[in-house]
């Protein structure tokens, strides 16, 4: 039927009555959409521009210790504003200001509807904060910060652009320029460029340079983020430097101003705050705080934030760090010093310390040095034997600490290090021949960490230090065998969260520094809670904590009654430190604290004088003192370890001793010890390394670690037995030509020693 009805030659008649009537439909739901939406508009309670000197009151965010009653700082019980006439504002604060935040500034009429459209694009794909403008204008800010309440509502939105339209009838563009630029927030409690200017350049807002006045124009839109006082001072010199190139690009600076200015160092006056108890720890809330709520919010919402500070520990830590860091000026020429401590059961941020003074300008006291990337040098370790273990390798398990070169493109006797090859040292130049893996952890050795790196595999330590919660070795391809002693960098508060996760038996607490969020009334706007998953095997994890807590198996590297025994307690430690001594590190922890320490330079410059341990040792020591004598003892669980049926090498012998047994029960009473000898081999000899505990290799060759691992054992074997090989003649003469090895003595026990 309706094939019939709609004919060719019924639409040629009729397509233009279709056609009007269609655009008649269309005409008619458009008007009603737009009476609609009108309708709406004129039902928004529209604040009275005649009121416009009237502010919003401010309820300021005040942030507390985990008690909620010691009061850690009040973000704005200090709020700084000086308001001064448009023309005692530099020329290049305005004009960087309209660069970086609203370009057509003289051109629209209070809204920019190609600006929205633009940052609508841009934060969809890669966000706004360093790359240039947002979708509203000056007018639409002055509006937002003065006139109307923070809301999320679209209701917001369509106010605050009738009242910027509304705004640009009644005042001149230099008059709301005026308002914008005295009444943003540049950080902190600093409000209106001329605060601003005396703040950071001790100068008036008339006269700060070019450079100034472009790092000026780039910190309203995320001031807490891009802080000059902040960790985040490389993302505020790229906004700075976008800032000049959209004044380059509008033609309000010619190209001999961009590059000196963009060329030029900028010195910000030392940080200016007072009344704030554990400033790196607030500071680090704040930003938390900005991220989710927004600057405004803060300001605005009277937020009772309770963290999860203990301030006690924080206050003793502060005290400690201090006192061991003004000793290690002197003894070792380190400036600087960092501490954290966590429940490793809740992930609760205890303690950070982020330096040793905060309020020092000498060193840069206001970067926190718990959030910085520094190499761990062999505190990654233990991550590292932990993938180990869970793969079927075993605290007990072979190896061999011989001079080894761990490239297959160099030759097995090469003890080059140079690109493409790789033959590391130990920290003492000396090496013990079969070793554990407990005594080779416990004692640092390198020569075996890289072993066990290679037998772990790289690309699964790696995810397991992801897992367990190091956020920065993130990049396989960029790491090799030399990540085991420390070549990536970490932070010390990720390290001492995933050093909780040992602590806490392989499961991981998410880490926390917020408990609860209240409004000015009193409401609960959030409240965490303790977040946890199994990121590694129990057993591992016990392993591990049973090495690091082993004072024999540590004895020979730091004597028997060395700093890091605590003979009443179970704690498990590890030292690290890096090349030329840059950074030296110690991490600890019992079942229920974790603590992180770091000794170094903040400009990365070398310490001397000493060695890391006793570099570190002291401040770590008498925070673990004190902590431990506010919680609970509690001890760490032993691990089970099965070696029945499991391969002599990786249950703990390198001799495989059923060839004596079996000549025993032949009844030979002068054994042939050539085989014995003879089945020294290195543990690739013997397992696959995927699969330790599996089918012995069919053909050991395949590896490309096997030749040069095997050489230095061989070398090893026949330095060590070469007299009893010579002594019986009929003796199976190896395939591979021994060398000539000087055997090192031993050496005495040395107290506070750490390898690189």
């Amino acid at each position: 039927m309706f094939k019939k009805l709609f004919t060719k030659a019924w639409w040629k008649h009729n397509y233009k009555r279709v056609l009007v009537d269609s655009l008649i439909v269309m005409f008619v739901g458009t008007v009603v959409i737009i009476s609609g939406l009108l309708i709406w508009v004129s039902t928004l309670e529209i604040p009275d521009l005649s009121s416009f000197e009237d502010r919003r009151i401010l309820q300021s965010t005040k942030i507390y210790d985990r008690t909620g009653e010691i009061l850690l700082y009040d973000l704005h019980q200090d709020v700084k504003r000086t308001i001064v006439p448009f023309e005692n504002i530099s020329r290049n604060i305005k004009n960087a200001t309209i660069a970086i935040e609203d370009e057509r500034f003289y051109s629209h009429f209070g809204i920019d509807l190609k600006s929205i459209v633009r940052a609508a694009v841009v934060n969809t794909t890669a966000g706004d904060l360093l790359g240039g403008q947002g979708g509203s204008t000056i007018t639409q800010q002055v509006i937002k910060n003065s006139v109307l309440q923070r809301e999320k509502k679209l209701s917001r939105k369509v106010k605050e652009a009738i009242l910027s339209i509304k705004l640009e009838r009644t005042l001149s563009k230099d008059e709301i320029l005026a308002i914008y630029l005295n009444e943003s927030p540049y950080g902190g409690t600093i409000y209106g460029v001329e605060e601003a200017s005396q703040s950071f350049f001790g100068k008036k807002a008339s006269d700060v340079t070019l450079a100034e006045a472009a790092y000026l124009a780039s910190l309203p839109q995320a001031p807490t983020y891009l802080s000059p006082y902040g960790n985040n001072r490389e993302d505020l010199d790229a906004r700075k430097n976008t800032t000049l190139r959209k004044m380059l690009e509008s033609g309000l600076i010619n190209a001999d101003e961009y590059n000196q200015a963009k060329d030029e160092v900028v010195n910000f006056l030392p940080q200016a705050i007072s009344g704030i108890r554990a400033p790196h720890f607030v500071m680090f809330v704040r930003e938390q705080l900005v991220k989710q709520y927004g600057e405004e919010a803060l300001a605005e919402r009277g937020f009772k934030v309770i963290t999860t500070l203990n301030y006690e520990f924080q206050e003793e830590a502060e005290k400690i760090v201090a006192e061991k860091a003004a000793i290690n000026v002197d003894r070792f020429k380190a400036d600087n010093a960092g501490l954290v401590a966590i429940d490793p059961k809740t992930g609760d941020v205890l303690t950070m310390v982020g330096s040793k003074d905060y309020f020092s300008e000498e060193i840069d006291g206001n970067f926190n040095i718990a959030l910085a990337e520094r190499q761990p040098g062999s505190s990654i370790k233990p991550f590292i034997y932990a993938a180990a273990f869970a793969k079927g390798y075993l605290p007990n398990t072979i190896l061999f600490d011989i001079k080894t070169q761990f490239s297959p493109l160099c030759p097995p006797d090469s003890t080059s290090s140079e690109s493409p090859c790789y033959s590391p040292n130990n920290y003492n130049g000396k090496f013990l021949g079969p070793v554990s893996m407990r005594n080779a952890m416990a004692q640092s050795l390198n020569i075996p960490a890289v072993k066990t790196l290679y037998l772990a595999g790289i690309k699964n330590s790696l995810k397991l230090a992801a897992d367990m919660g190091l956020t920065t070795l993130n990049d396989p391809e960029r790491y090799g065998l030399t990540l085991v002693l420390g070549g990536g960098e970490v932070k010390l508060l990720d390290m001492t969260h995933a050093y909780g996760v040992f602590a806490n038996e392989g499961v991981k607490a998410e880490p926390r520094s917020i408990l609860k969020i209240e409004d000015s009334k009193g409401n609960v706007v959030f409240e965490s809670q303790v977040s946890s998953k199994r990121v590694l095997d129990r057993n591992v994890a016990l392993m591990i904590s049973d090495v690091l807590s082993d004072n024999v198996a540590r004895t020979p590297l730091w004597g028997a009654n060395s700093q890091v025994n605590f003979t009443t307690r179970d704690v498990a430690s590890k030292t690290g430190s890096t090349n030329n001594l840059r950074d030296a590190w110690l991490m600890g922890y019992t079942p229920n604290l974790a603590v992180g320490t770091w000794v170094g330079n903040n400009n990365n410059d070398p310490m001397g004088g000493g060695l890391s341990g006793l570099i570190v040792t002291p401040m770590w020591r008498a925070f673990f003192d004190f902590a431990l004598a506010k919680i609970p003892d509690e001890k760490f669980a032993q691990p089970q370890i099965d070696l029945s049926g499991v391969k002599p090498i990786i249950r703990g012998d390198y001799i495989d001793s059923s060839l004596l047994v079996t000549e025993a029960q032949n009844g030979s009473t002068t054994p042939d010890l050539t085989g014995v000898i003879n089945s020294i081999h290195d543990i690739l000899h013997y397992v696959n390394k995927d699969d330790p505990q599996g089918p012995y290799p069919t053909n050991p060759g395949n590896d490309d670690q096997y030749i040069n691992w095997e050489y230095g054992v061989q070398a090893w074997k026949n330095a060590t037995y070469g007299a009893i090989l010579s002594a019986q003649a009929s003796s199976t003469v190896e395939t591979i030509e021994p060398i000539e090895v000087e055997e090192e003595p031993e050496e005495e026990p040395r107290r506070g020693r750490n390898n690189r």
